[in-house]
């Protein structure tokens, strides 16, 4: 049982990484949760803390003296503290004073201020958590039964599924976002075109970005939402009509600029081996922070993502990287990018490959339905055949392989091979 303080927000709904935030407040002298905005960090921040400060309602004063905003029973919150970035160093220096007492701050953050020299980067004071928006076991719209860590144990239970594709689609379109939890999908579009608004013409521009492009190039990545679309793809996208798009360079800084606002995630590659180069040199894949950005920027209600097959399946691929990419993180041996995917030369790719620290590692295929589980589980006995034919390498056997599908019924094993056939609706920690 997680304990909270006074200030939990009424109506807060429990977040998975609640029980990692209060391991971390033992640990280390301070914590940040990072992530996009509106996914819930300032409410979590509040759950924990004794006393908070929020930098955005007075940052000028809080530039001017940053050491105003550390004033608070500790744990004291300090929400949104890049507004006023010389909170992070006299924060810092507060947890050395002390001789680095744990449990004193919790910063959040919504973009990640540009990496300054005179900026330390707080190693072994500060501990970062990434929360992103919610999953479908924290928005309540799943009954998951089956867990990663209970997998990666060789333990299963089967589980029934309760969603279909128009669930999905619609779940899709509304996000993890706490805020829209029952909203309509009116309401929930016109709130995600003002985020995508205020971080075009407001975040973006601070960083001295064109709206315009910035808008025109999150299309693009919205288009080629799952996929490792070239720099200049992503340019020619944003042509308009006119002889050439950006060049390479300037998208490069567009994408860095949204990865520092939690709005781009890149999955990158894996091999077996791990001193293999490909695990560098394969392009990522890109995704947006929450699948409903995609279908915003593309202007797709449920109705239509239901009638698109293709793109459905693609921003439900998103979906399961998304609530995964959460869930793996609480994994004990998770390290810092434990989801990749694998592709090679002779044309194999399974879209998502977790590897813990230990070297344990599964693969996943995703899937809409079932009448593709059979396509999925070949790629995967191809990959599994493929690391384990050189026994000079001792790469070692997959935990498991799985083939995640939207419609499902159960959660079960299949006996001819093995493979787990997993409903996400059925998955968790």
């Amino acid at each position: 049982m997680i304990e909270y303080s006074p200030l939990k927000p009424k109506g807060y709904r429990p977040r998975l990484v609640d029980s990692l935030v209060r391991k971390r407040l033992t640990e280390f002298g301070a914590v940040e949760i990072r992530g996009t905005r509106w996914s819930g960090k300032s409410w979590t921040a509040s759950a924990f803390a004794e006393s908070v400060t929020r930098v955005d309602t007075n940052a000028a004063l809080y530039r001017e003296d940053p050491d105003l905003a550390l004033i608070g029973a500790r744990p004291h919150a300090i929400d949104e503290w890049q507004d006023a970035p010389a909170i992070w160093n006299h924060v810092r220096h507060e947890i050395d004073d002390s001789a680095n007492q744990p449990g004193q701050f919790i910063l959040t953050g919504s973009s990640a201020p540009a990496d300054k020299e005179d900026r330390h980067s707080g190693a072994g004071r500060i501990s970062r958590i990434r929360m992103r928006t919610m999953t479908l076991s924290e928005s309540g719209h799943s009954h998951p039964s089956v867990s990663l860590a209970g997998l990666f144990s060789g333990e299963f239970e089967p589980g029934s599924s309760h969603l279909g594709l128009a669930d999905y689609a619609r779940i899709i379109c509304q996000g993890g976002w706490p805020a829209l939890l029952g909203a309509t999908a009116e309401r929930a579009a016109t709130t995600i075109d003002e985020y995508l608004d205020l971080l075009f013409s407001v975040s973006m521009r601070k960083l001295g970005k064109d709206p315009v492009l910035a808008r025109r190039i999150a299309m693009s990545l919205a288009r080629n939402i799952g996929t490792s679309a070239t720099l200049k793809t992503l340019g020619a996208d944003c042509a308009a009509g006119e002889k050439k798009g950006p060049s390479e360079d300037t998208v490069a800084s567009y994408l860095s600029d949204f990865a520092l606002n939690y709005f781009l995630d890149e999955l990158p590659g894996w091999d077996a081996p791990v001193k293999a180069r490909s695990r560098v040199r394969t392009k990522p894949k890109r995704y947006l922070d929450d699948p409903s950005m995609a279908a915003a920027l593309l202007s797709v209600s449920p109705d239509r993502l239901l009638e698109n097959g293709q793109l459905l399946g693609m921003l439900f691929e998103a979906l399961c990287v998304h609530d995964l990419s959460v869930y793996v993180s609480l994994l004990p041996d998770a390290g810092f990018q434990p989801v990749r995917y694998y592709s090679d030369a002779d044309g194999l790719e399974v879209d998502i490959i977790i590897e813990l620290r230990d070297g344990r590692w599964a693969a996943l295929e995703v899937k809409l339905g079932e009448t593709k589980v059979e396509e999925g589980a070949k790629n995967l006995e191809r990959l599994a055949t493929k690391v384990g034919a050189n026994p000079a390498a001792r790469n070692r056997e997959p935990e498991f392989l799985a083939v995640v599908v939207a419609k499902g019924t159960f959660a079960r094993r299949r006996k001819e091979d093995g493979v787990y056939v997993l409903p996400l609706d059925t998955l968790t920690a």
